[in-house]
């Protein structure tokens, strides 16, 4: 006999078997004892909730000869030919595939007829929203007045998109996701069942990764037996087998990434890519753990709202004092927009470096976000005693290194099987600059803009195959601090004539600095921000240059 899923092998066949909805199972049997069983409804609710599982027991109880307390007896001829998907009183329809108007014409004719065994004839619509326009409107009058022994129950996942008029002819039961400890209890039952060793804490690991959904719980639980089939299933095979992280390297990555250390976090995540572990995964999970300590941060009693172990839980309290509420919070807004990039990315590790980047390098957003988390970076080293001079210059220093660093980290990974390309020549860089408008037009949205007007230059008699790429708009400055600009220029020429040529970006002099002995707090706050170092020589060009009044 062929294996049997878990989802399909213990899918509750009796109202008591179904667990977390239990305010649409009483609702559903006080209907059955009473008899004032509705014509039609609507059940509503994320995938895995029971709602297909619920409109099947609902079809045995109305017709069972012999029901149990308002559930079916699942012993006599009409249960027993409901369960075999031999009976006629219950036909189930899948509106993805059968969705057109055609399908609805064939349901009105056969209500006219009565069923054959039982007392209801039973019309269960999965994903009903996927009815056509006409479909519903031949649904409309049907459903509204159905012959007495026709009970419609329509499923959906996405109630919104059902029209307006089918809403108000329906019993509409919303069903919840399910708890975590719910799932997890049924699924430590199910493996005492199994005969099958199991660690809680994997279990809970495993009803967390089904996100309210008892059959992605199921199948994910199914997928780690069958990995490591007769053995003990630890917490530790879990997370190998779902490609997840543990959240040590998470508290790990978070203490590099305050410490500005984009080497150390582009070292964590190789790790971890070398692994196998999913990048997308990866970073769900790091923007729940960050989620968990701002909550903890933010409230009296955060072991009601996190599922987490006392031990973890004090882990997470000493670690929220590392790290305020706005960099937490603009750390989860970036991870957010990573992950819906990372959706359709080809090049998934490369966007993850680049947000690894950002969150070590506030400087590398010009928005206001990034701003008071430098303000802050700012304020920290004058709290320890670093003048405002030098923390502005240490910015400016760690920046042109997280450049750096980000540049040598991609292309070693680009290089990794590949013949490294040769490096440009005086003459290279000649025909690039003869056809850098055909290399400006290859870039994109704001960056061309800025580099229809920049100016090419290099240094044809040292020999250095660098090329200075001077922007003349002041705002084009925020593109010096990002690293992914330059590499974007770079790529484009390595596609174009074959060889490497290294990029750097620099802003046109338009201005003098002020004197260092002069300069005020406010001043040099003002200059980090944009990302202009100060020089410490200033101030002695200035005293050369200012003429002395004569005595």
């Amino acid at each position: 006999m062929s294996y049997t899923a878990l989802y399909r092998k213990f899918r509750p066949v009796t109202f008591e078997d179904v667990k977390g909805q239990d305010h649409i199972v009483t609702t559903l049997k006080n209907q059955i004892r009473a008899d004032r069983i509705g014509h039609a409804y609507l059940f509503c609710g994320t995938r895995g909730t029971g709602k297909t599982t619920i409109a099947k027991i609902l079809a045995r109880s109305v017709n069972c000869e012999h029901p149990v307390d308002g559930s079916p007896c699942n012993e006599c001829p009409t249960c027993k030919a409901i369960n075999a998907g031999i009976s006629t009183n219950v036909i189930e329809i899948d509106a993805a595939s059968n969705n057109g108007v055609d399908n609805i014409r064939e349901i009105r004719e056969e209500v006219a007829y009565r069923p054959t065994q039982g007392r209801y004839k039973v019309y269960i619509i999965d994903e009903v929203h996927m009815l056509s326009t006409g479909a519903f409107n031949a649904l409309l009058k049907t459903l509204e007045e159905p012959p007495s022994y026709v009970i419609f129950i329509l499923a959906t996942t996405e109630a919104n998109k059902i029209p307006v008029t089918i809403l108000s002819r329906c019993q509409r039961y919303d069903f919840r996701r399910i708890s975590i400890d719910t799932i997890a209890a049924r699924l430590m039952d199910l493996m005492h069942q199994e005969g099958v060793e199991v660690e809680e804490r994997a279990i809970r690991y495993v009803a967390k990764a089904g996100d309210g959904s008892m059959r992605d719980a199921l199948s994910l639980l199914d997928q780690c037996i069958a990995f490591y089939m007769g053995q003990k299933l630890t917490y530790d095979k879990v997370l190998e087998v779902l490609g997840t992280v543990d959240t040590e390297i998470f508290s790990r990555l978070l203490g590099r990434i305050l410490d500005r250390d984009v080497s150390g976090s582009i070292r964590t995540l190789e790790s971890l890519v070398n692994q196998g572990k999913e990048m997308g995964q990866f970073v769900l999970d790091f923007t729940w753990y960050l989620r968990n300590l701002l909550l903890v941060k933010n409230s009296e009693h955060a072991e009601e709202l996190l599922d987490v172990s006392t031990e973890n839980l004090k882990v997470l309290k000493e670690e929220s004092r590392l790290v305020d509420d706005e960099t937490l919070i603009r750390y989860i807004r970036v991870l957010s927009e990573l992950s819906s990039q990372l959706r359709y990315a080809t090049q998934k590790r490369v966007l993850v470096e680049v947000a690894l980047v950002k969150l070590c390098r506030p400087q590398m957003e010009p928005n206001l976000e990034s701003v008071m988390e430098r303000l802050r970076i700012l304020e920290e080293k004058m709290e320890q005693g670093i003048p405002v001079s030098a923390a502005i210059l240490e910015e400016h220093r760690l920046n042109a290194s997280a450049q750096a660093e980000y540049a040598g980290n991609t292309k070693e990974d680009r290089k990794q099987g590949t013949e490294k390309p040769a490096v440009a020549a005086p003459e290279d860089l000649q025909r690039i600059s003869a056809s850098w408008k055909t290399i400006v037009g290859q870039t994109s949205g704001m960056f061309r803009q800025f580099l229809l007007n920049s100016i090419p230059k290099y240094n044809g008699e040292t020999g250095d195959a660098r090329l200075f790429v001077e922007l003349q708009d002041s705002l084009g400055s925020m593109y010096i601090e990002r690293p992914e600009a330059a590499m974007e220029i770079q790529e484009i020429i390595r596609n174009t004539i074959g060889k490497n040529v290294e990029v750097q970006l620099v802003l046109a002099d338009h201005h003098t600095s002020s004197a260092l002995s002069e300069i005020s707090v406010e001043e040099a706050i003002s200059q980090a921000i944009h990302g202009i170092p100060v020089d410490e020589d200033d101030e002695e060009d200035d005293d050369r240059n200012t003429p002395k009044e004569d005595d």
